[in-house]
């Protein structure tokens, strides 16, 4: 009989096999335990992601929602929103995502990625995930927001323990609580501020935007900046060590993209597909609907599998090899419909690039796998260590 729980699968080095079951025999899979639906397939997926009006977002993303914060809302922004609040609300901060806006960013992505490998290559090794991944993105979603340089690595520290989950305790540790307050705290102040002096960055654009007479408070406006130091960061920063980790693993691969750099968007494209950082996201039935034989009740929690989605033979040849030449472009990775990642287009800019710069300035890098350490967390998957030897 298949058991799944997501809290026990997000610290395995391979949750893939449990999923390759689940879309095989149990394709809408009920835990009676947890009390949770779990949809395998890729069009089951996808038809989640879709139908807003079924799967609704409004209880959560999470099986843990709720234990963050007395008013979710603070914590899931536009997550947690349905249409149509959902779409004034992306209406109004999707100003800050446009794609020139976001192509703009290219130039200081790179100054950025660039400064921190020169200084990385003398030592002739460093952590990657400390060193280099975990701090480019929150520098650049920093940026955007409109973060002091002084403040970034204590915000990181802070995101850093709102996902972090140990491996025998069930929901929110104390201390994850404690982050996100700190957290919301930081951004109302921080909101404060730009109310009274506004300047060049995401924050102040978020407190001055209109959409038909409609602006954001300030609430709205520090949930979605919560949501981009979360989101925004950890995702980006799973995914480039991911990269890293894979194609170590597969040396054909690697000797293709260090010979044509033009195969790093194919890289980034596979690595996403083959092992996204977001496994999962939850929603809401809002009524009773059959799937595969099965009723889901009205109010019962529906997790969507994405990682078992882009894994799916029906869609994928050949699901469980790494190729850098197959079409990727159906991975599910940021999630499709109304509620498509809007961060999508910045998070591949920044992993294209930071891996551009990465092939150049430390092409021979080696993996010491002893001392890898994967991340603790019930959706995020990736790596909290991944410390790398290289060449000086």
């Amino acid at each position: 009989m298949i058991r799944f729980d997501p809290f026990d699968y997000a610290f395995h080095e391979d949750p893939y096999p449990i999923y390759r079951e689940l879309r095989a025999s149990a394709p809408a899979y009920r835990s009676d335990e947890q009390g949770f639906w779990a949809l395998s397939r890729h069009a089951d997926v996808l038809a989640g992601f879709k139908d807003h009006e079924l799967f609704s977002n409004a209880g959560g993303v999470s099986l843990e929602v709720g234990e963050l914060s007395e008013d979710t809302s603070l914590v899931l922004s536009i997550l947690g929103m349905d249409p149509p609040r959902h779409t004034r609300m992306r209406g109004l901060v999707s100003k800050g995502f446009t794609p020139r806006r976001v192509a703009e960013l290219e130039p200081r992505v790179r100054e950025v990625a660039v400064g921190y490998l020169d200084r990385l290559r003398p030592a002739g090794r460093c952590d990657f995930v400390a060193d280099f991944a975990g701090r480019l993105p929150m520098d650049v979603v920093s940026e955007l927001v409109g973060v002091p340089p002084p403040d970034r690595d204590e915000l990181r520290a802070w995101a850093d323990l709102v996902l972090h989950r140990e491996a025998d305790v069930r929901g929110i540790p104390q201390q994850g609580i404690e982050a996100s307050g700190r957290l919301l705290e930081y951004f109302f102040r921080l909101v404060a501020e730009r109310r009274r002096r506004p300047g060049a960055d995401l924050a102040s654009a978020l407190c001055a935007a209109e959409l038909e007479g409609l602006r954001l408070d300030d609430r709205e406006v520090v949930a979605f900046l919560y949501l981009m130091i979360i989101a925004g960061n950890e995702t980006t920063t799973k995914l480039l060590a991911n990269a890293l980790y894979w194609l170590e693993k597969h040396p054909a691969a690697r000797a293709e993209v260090t010979a044509d750099p033009g195969l790093v968007p194919a890289w980034v494209e596979e690595t996403l597909r083959f092992d996204n950082s977001t496994q999962l996201m939850a929603r809401t039935a809002t009524r009773d609907a059959l799937l595969h034989g099965e009723k889901i009740r009205a109010g019962e929690k529906v997790l969507l599998l994405i990682g078992s989605a882009n894994r799916d033979e029906r869609v994928f040849p050949d699901p469980d090899v790494y190729d850098l030449h197959r079409d990727a472009s159906e991975h599910l990775s940021f999630g499709r419909g109304v509620h498509f990642c809007l961060g999508a287009s910045l998070a591949r800019l920044e992993a294209r690039v930071a891996l551009e710069e990465v092939l150049r300035r430390l092409p021979e890098w080696r993996i010491d796998a002893a001392g890898l350490e994967r991340v603790h967390s019930t959706n995020v998957r990736g790596f909290s260590r991944l410390p790398i030897s290289f060449a000086r």
